[in-house]
């Protein structure tokens, strides 16, 4: 989740520093301190704001509108040069900044906590070094185009910038005005608009790598129109004192050419790492396939589930339900062990990993602490009834494993025979199936399916049943 936190943030407020960035270029004398202070304060108010109050389809309209119509006159007033107006800016960008961020339902993480541990103060430190982070990309920007206005050049490049990201900051906001009206029912619902806006919300998840593409382009423009021709300048000169200032300039170009890099390079970075890792669900552990003993029940030795590692199972019933359970050692100072379905009353079957000391849900990422397994509520795993610890051995009956099949949705395919007329099928393959004595049969038509059902004890004797997927005589 840290790198969660980081990665979107950057979304909302990274394209806005840029924006400021630019903005500030074009002043000589700025207050850093008064500034920073200023963003503080407008990103603070900002994120409560949009946690207060921002709510509702109407008042999302009308913020979304508003910004529509802030960046709009952001870009007019890229002809005004007033310190009073950048200020406002400052203040009006730092605010809505903190308000996108404030509308993420994660935010709740940071924010609705009482107990200061690890795990806030690492989505915390997260959170204020992508703050931190966004203020440094604002004045690396200006001083990279003071150092390009110095040398009479970058002014193109900066309207560039200033139009290409206020043009994606303008896309999703229009399709979040549209998907509002929809809401609110004051504009018709048509297949082509929920296109536009499913099309123009998803540029958002982009947004970190069209920043990194256009700060890489503005860089590569810099390095190429500043830093070389000062390179090659201090490199020809010969008059020491001169030789001195040139190559200080060209030292000055470098090291903005090397943080530039940098902070692409943790831009692309974080946000791959979360696409390509963080983001990507825990893979479950492979599951040990089980059988039923001849006294209908499971069992497994103790001494290979009491290590405090999560060992899991599956067995499966006679109609092909994959049913998963695992057991776990709930102490690492004696034997108390949990034995539990891999599901949940909440989040269905996908199951659960461990994750350092605590229990995590695959579906929802809730962390459960380990000693708390085998309590039914909430996203607890779901318990087994009426499992025994006996001659060192853990015993789960058939009935209280048959419980928990329709927490499970997986369906393997598996040899069965019809009991009537012993011809093979599979169990996806068979239309007809009757339940008797807790085993389901399976039927190659309607005909053997009434036989069965009237006279079942006739037909059991000599018939194989699937028992976790394998072939065997008589009935269970």
């Amino acid at each position: 989740m840290m790198n969660y936190f980081f990665t979107f943030l950057l979304q909302p407020v990274l394209p806005l520093a840029i924006l400021l960035g630019c903005l500030w270029t074009r002043y000589q004398h700025i207050q850093i301190k008064s500034l920073i202070c200023l963003t503080i304060l407008g990103f603070g108010l900002g994120v409560i704001f949009a946690i207060e109050t921002l709510s509702g389809q109407i008042l999302i309209l009308s913020f979304n509108s508003v910004l529509i119509v802030f960046y709009l006159l952001f870009y007019i007033t890229q002809f005004w040069h007033k310190v009073g107006v950048a200020k406002l800016w400052q203040f009006i960008f730092s605010f809505a900044g903190g308000a996108i961020l404030g509308q993420n339902p994660n935010i709740h993480l940071i924010t609705n906590t009482d107990v200061v541990n690890t795990t806030f103060l690492l989505n915390g430190s997260a959170s204020i070094f992508g703050f931190f982070f966004c203020i440094a990309t604002m004045g690396w920007l200006v001083i990279l185009f003071q150092q390009a206005k110095a040398d009479n050049k970058g002014h193109k490049l900066r309207i560039i910038l200033i139009s290409a990201v206020i043009i994606m900051l303008l896309l999703p906001l229009t399709g979040n005005v549209l998907l509002s009206l929809m809401k609110l029912q004051i504009v018709n619902i048509t297949k082509f608009r929920l296109s536009y806006v499913a099309k123009v919300n998803n540029l958002t998840n982009y947004f970190n790598y069209i920043n990194a593409l256009l700060l890489f382009a503005t860089l590569s423009i810099f390095t190429w129109k500043v830093y070389l021709p000062r390179r090659k300048i201090a490199c020809q000169e010969t008059h020491p004192i001169v030789k001195r200032q040139k190559l200080a300039l060209m030292h000055h170009a470098r090291s903005s050419v090397i943080f530039g890099i940098l902070m692409i390079t943790v831009t692309i970075g974080t946000q791959l790492y979360w696409d390509k890792v963080a983001s990507l669900p825990p893979v479950l552990s492979e599951a040990t396939r089980v059988q039923m003993a001849n006294d209908n029940a499971i069992h497994i030795p103790i001494n290979t589930v009491s290590d405090g590692n999560l060992h899991r199972f599956v067995w499966v019933a006679s109609d092909g339900r994959a049913i998963r359970f695992f057991i776990i050692n709930r102490s690492n100072k004696k034997l108390s062990l949990a034995t539990v379905f891999d599901a949940c009353l909440l989040c269905g079957d996908s199951g659960y990993v461990v994750d350092g000391d605590k229990l995590m849900c695959v579906a929802c990422g809730v962390r459960l602490f380990i000693p708390s397994v085998g309590k039914a509520g909430g996203c607890n795993p779901i318990p087994i009834d009426d499992w025994q610890e006996e001659n060192n051995e853990v015993i789960i009956p058939k009935k209280s494993l048959l419980t928990g099949a329709n927490y499970f949705s997986t369906v393997l395919e598996i040899p069965v025979v019809d009991p009537v007329s012993q011809q093979a099928l599979t169990n996806k393959q068979a239309n007809y199936r009757y339940e008797y004595n807790d085993t389901t049969y399976f039927f190659a038509n309607e005909h053997n399916q009434t036989l069965f059902r009237d006279n079942p004890e006739k037909y059991l004797q000599n018939t194989e049943v699937v028992e976790n997927g394998y072939l065997q005589k008589g009935d269970n």
